[in-house]
């Protein structure tokens, strides 16, 4: 790309972000674009009429200059599936490229079923509390300022439901569950689903004898109905009908029929966050590739489904990335964000 008769020379180096690249100057014979970015081989220039000089920045990533190309400022990121591989950990490759998009000014927030507890982990490894970035936990239940701590928003179920739900568990022979504290709370400790919940979400279990007074005196977000997904595929639509007006259920998992505050759901979650941080949803991009996933897929400005996500998601989504295996989260943030891989 360049023309030989021009002489090249290091002129200066500048820091972006904390990362020195080397500037350089020349005299130009050609005329260009007052301002003509030129992304290609890494290199941008900016000509200067009055001067007659034009100034080569070079730079092992353009993220840094391009960013503002999107309208992204908010990336919402479901745990389980989409950020977590199978097993339970994030790629250093997805951590580094969300710590990148956080440092060119785009905020991140934690999306997940889980606890508040269970994504602490995850929060921490993506440094939200360094770059001020959110917990959406419990579907939209709670919504946390991860670096100050502080509770924005939050909404318990209905105490009277709690009875009817455990009876209809007890009656299908399905365990029930929920989240205490920093604690799995059941009645059952030798079930897979609750052990499996306990296991990922760094959470022991509390074993009670009466699981409803429990749930109720502590003031819960939810429970959860645990069983093989055909059953319970069966009693999601049943508890649907039975608790319309009182409660939303849907499935997180296969095996997992969460019964949350009505109203509550991802895209709800996601726009009272916006609100309260000042964006709207078309500054928004989501990843998920779970049932409960798909309001906030729809909602969102960009909608991006893992490439594990099951065909319905899929459809609900924009775009769809790589799996959780294949670091699907990083590869989109790439693409559509930082801007920096040849697609």
């Amino acid at each position: 790309m360049w023309d030989h008769s021009i002489e090249v020379k290091e002129y200066m180096k500048v820091s972006v972000f904390g990362k020195i690249f080397p500037t350089y100057l020349l005299s130009a014979p050609k005329k260009f674009p007052t301002f003509a970015p030129f992304f290609k081989h890494n290199v941008c220039w900016r000509h200067s009429y009055k001067t007659k000089e034009t100034f080569i920045f070079s730079f092992t990533s353009i993220a840094t200059l391009n960013h503002m190309n999107h309208p992204y400022k908010l990336i919402a990121v479901d745990l389980d599936g989409t950020l977590v591989k199978s097993d339970q950990s994030i790629s250093q490759r997805t951590i580094d490229t969300l710590v990148r998009a956080q440092e060119a000014g785009v905020k991140v927030t934690v999306a997940s079923g889980r606890p508040t507890f269970g994504t602490q982990h995850a929060a921490n490894a993506l440094r939200l509390n360094e770059f001020g970035g959110y917990i959406m936990s419990y579907n939209g239940g709670e919504i946390y300022d991860w670096q100050q701590k502080k509770l924005m928003y939050s909404k318990m179920l209905d105490k009277q439901v709690i009875p009817y739900i455990y009876t209809y568990a007890q009656e299908h022979g399905m365990g029930i569950m929920t989240y205490i504290g920093s604690e799995v709370v059941s009645e059952v400790e030798d079930n897979p689903y609750i052990c499996h919940s306990s296991m990922r979400n760094r959470m022991p279990i509390r074993l009670v004898p009466d699981f409803v007074t429990a749930a109720q005196e502590a003031d819960v977000v939810k429970c959860i109905i645990v069983g093989a997904p055909t059953p319970l595929q069966e009693v999601e639509k049943k508890l649907q009908t039975a608790l319309k007006g009182q409660a939303n259920v849907f499935r997180s998992e296969p095996f997992f029929l969460e019964i949350v505050p009505l109203g509550i759901d991802k895209a709800k979650g996601l726009e009272i966050l916006l609100s309260k941080i000042g964006l709207c949803k078309e500054e928004l991009m989501a990843f998920g590739d779970g049932y409960n996933d798909t309001p906030m897929l729809t909602y969102a400005g960009l909608g991006i489904a893992m490439g594990n996500a099951h065909d319905e998601i899929k459809k609900a989504a924009d775009f769809v990335t790589l799996s959780n295996e294949d670091d699907g989260v990083a590869f989109a943030v790439e693409k559509f964000i930082l801007q920096d891989k040849p697609y």
